[in-house]
């Protein structure tokens, strides 16, 4: 059975202020029994880290680099990450498969970096808007499923996340029951790759407009193991009431 996990991605957004709601988040879900992550942005990796040192929060990176050194500008490699204390990684959001153009095999390479250094890969999946309204969401997120997976995936070393394109950050949420089909897709195909007892231990987060309000009613949805939370992240007040909602899931 996979892990619940609750995890934050603050993107490009937060400064030293914000340090102050990962305390709060700390003091907020100290009894929590489910995994709790944020990635904030790299220039507060180690802080972060040392502020919720102790606490059942875990802290994240946003990406990483696919090689593991080397003459590339401006990039953060997966051990740079460890030494600032990171425990996790997102790859593939689709704000990096869009603005970056990376590809599936883009985050397939970062992962297998990822998974090589010990950091857990959160892989990112999801359909735009014309793929949904077009009836090929199901075919997109398979392609992407399986061509950002290396051959090695475990529970252990990765969760994936389904994000419809459309609804990150829009306040658009699939219904309950399209969130189903996709989940329940996804844990058919990962069984399909690795096995009943492997597949079975992969999160599965769902990912778009996630908010305190709608949080136990797709926490209630099948083959959902917990979610990434993009704008209520920010905000321990916010984000503490999704734990917590995971957590009674």
């Amino acid at each position: 059975m996979a892990r619940k996990l609750a995890a934050g991605n603050w993107k490009m957004n937060g400064g030293s202020a914000a340090l102050a709601e990962l305390t709060a988040l700390a003091d907020a879900t100290k009894d929590a029994e489910i995994g709790i992550l944020v990635c904030p942005p790299a220039t507060l990796l180690s802080r972060a880290a040392e502020a919720v040192s102790g606490s059942a929060v875990a802290i994240g990176a946003q990406d990483c680099h696919a090689a593991a050194s080397g003459a590339h500008t401006g990039d953060i490699s997966t051990d740079m990450l460890k030494d600032a204390g990171a425990s996790a990684v997102i790859l593939g959001h689709s704000e990096r498969r869009t603005n970056h153009g990376e590809t599936d095999a883009d985050v397939l390479a970062k992962t297998e970096t990822a998974i090589a250094a010990g950091l857990t890969a959160i892989v990112c999946i999801g359909e735009t808007l014309d793929e949904r309204e077009a009836g090929t969401t199901l075919d997109v997120v398979g392609r992407q499923l399986a061509a950002s997976l290396p051959d090695n995936t475990t529970g252990q070393t990765c969760v994936v996340a389904y994000e419809p394109v459309w609804a990150i950050g829009t306040g658009k949420v699939p219904t309950l029951e399209q969130i189903a089909e996709v989940h329940d897709y996804l844990r058919s195909e990962l069984t399909a790759r690795f096995g009943t007892a492997t597949a079975a231990d992969i999160a599965l987060l769902y990912g778009g407009s996630v908010k305190a309000s709608n949080a136990t009613e797709i926490f209630a949805v099948s083959n959902v193991d917990g979610a990434l939370v993009g704008g209520a992240s920010l905000k321990a007040a916010d984000f503490a009431p999704i734990v917590a909602a995971l957590g009674a899931a």
